[in-house]
């Protein structure tokens, strides 16, 4: 009888971002194959699942904290992985997705929701259908502790296929861009 391996349980969370990072992902291609027999997606986008599972041995998180809801998540994610990484710019450094940092949350919203409007110029305030803005957008570990940062916007697929590598490996990766390091 053979001996049956567990393969580490891998996750993949999306904040507030463009997807870009889980695009690169899949531009794994072939490579996804040979992952696919190393690993166990227990939670992803890609994958359609609706409940962060306990127990997560690699988490990557694209996005910004953006909202109540991503801030949420990340202490979920935190919570329930043994590493988490920084996955692209927007996670690193807030990227893009920072740039409304200089304008306030009430500017936005009106803007977004008054100004630019075609049918109803009116704001959201059911924040059961809509999450609560946070004042600024912040890199992911402004909110928790990450293992590594993997910079890019998006990352490429070989800096992933090396991350995923080094991770599985039992090895935190360290990438020639990477400035900073916690853990």
């Amino acid at each position: 009888m053979s001996e049956i391996i567990k393969k580490p349980k891998v996750a993949t969370v999306w904040l507030g971002g463009c997807s870009g990072c889980h695009m690169s992902f899949l531009d794994l291609d072939e490579r996804l194959i040979d992952l696919a027999d190393k690993i166990d997606i227990v939670f992803s986008p890609i994958a359609d699942i609706k409940t962060f599972p306990a127990d997560v041995d690699i988490t990557l998180v694209e996005g910004a904290v953006t909202n109540d809801e991503n801030e949420e998540m990340a202490h979920t994610v935190r919570k329930h992985s043994k590493y988490v990484i920084s996955f692209g710019d927007c996670a690193t450094t807030g990227n893009v997705t920072a740039m409304r940092n200089r304008f306030g949350t009430a500017e936005l919203i009106d803007r977004a929701y008054k100004e630019l409007a075609d049918i109803c110029n009116s704001i959201p305030n059911d924040h059961t259908l809509i999450a609560q803005l946070n004042e600024q957008a912040l890199p992911l570990h402004h909110v928790i502790r990450v293992d590594a940062f993997l910079h890019g916007c998006p990352p490429t697929p070989d800096e992933i296929w090396f991350a995923m590598n080094e991770l599985l490996q039992g090895r935190i990766p360290v990438f020639k861009t990477q400035f900073l390091r916690y853990g």
